[in-house]
């Protein structure tokens, strides 16, 4: 999972996809690659998603694709079948987490409280999702609640934005942020996918900055 995680860092944004119809899967595959951003976490809150998934990742290999909301082991199966790489849920299910680290399928479990990450790193996870960020506590959240798990990296999604996100990648035990202001559904709705790329690009350029100011 270790070569997943790093390019999940590499990226330092995911795009948190909700599709409606696959037909929009690739138009935005493409919106996203044009922006730099090969990445995406399709959620399963459609029927779509599958579809979605198996269209984004036969037609663009390159891209980084996970499932997210995945709440069932059926739901993770039908992830896998259509291509995904990884997946990421709003919560710890045991089952489900113990289903993917019993097949070796990478799952970054959301997590919101201490509890939680014991859990996944009694699972031997090295990173989960810190969900919803934002509402949760943000980063001082995150900074106080990490500081016993020295191992333990986060994904932080929910309320991350364009403005936020320095403040987010700013500290190190942040993998990478979720974020949907780039790919809204409105967006999606109406075929901006221009607007997709644009945004898309922005964040990029953004994560590069920090990054710089960083080293």
């Amino acid at each position: 999972m270790n070569t997943l995680l790093d390019q999940i860092e590499t990226f330092g944004v995911v795009p948190v996809v909700v599709l409606d119809h696959a037909d929009d899967a690739l138009p935005l595959a493409q919106a996203l690659c044009d922006g730099h951003l090969p990445c995406a976490e399709v959620t399963f809150r459609t029927e779509a998603a599958k579809e979605a998934i198996r269209l984004m990742t036969s037609h663009h290999p390159e891209m980084l694709i996970g499932a997210g909301t995945v709440l069932t082991t059926d739901q993770v199966d039908s992830a896998m079948e259509a291509g995904a790489r990884f997946i990421v849920s709003p919560g710890l299910n045991p089952k489900v987490v113990k289903y993917c680290v019993d097949r070796r399928i990478p799952i970054l479990p959301g997590c919101a409280n201490p509890s939680d990450m014991e859990a996944a790193l009694e699972f031997g996870l090295k990173a989960v999702k810190f969900f919803p960020a934002e509402q949760a506590g943000g980063l001082a959240y995150i900074k106080a609640v990490a500081a016993p798990y020295t191992s333990l990296r986060f994904l932080p999604t929910g309320g991350i934005n364009a403005e936020n996100l320095k403040e987010y990648l700013s500290y190190p035990r942040i993998l990478a942020c979720g974020g949907s202001w780039m790919v809204k559904s409105q967006y999606i709705h109406e075929h901006r996918f221009d607007k997709i790329t644009r945004l898309t690009r922005q964040a990029v350029e953004l994560v590069r900055e920090i990054r710089r100011e960083r080293s």
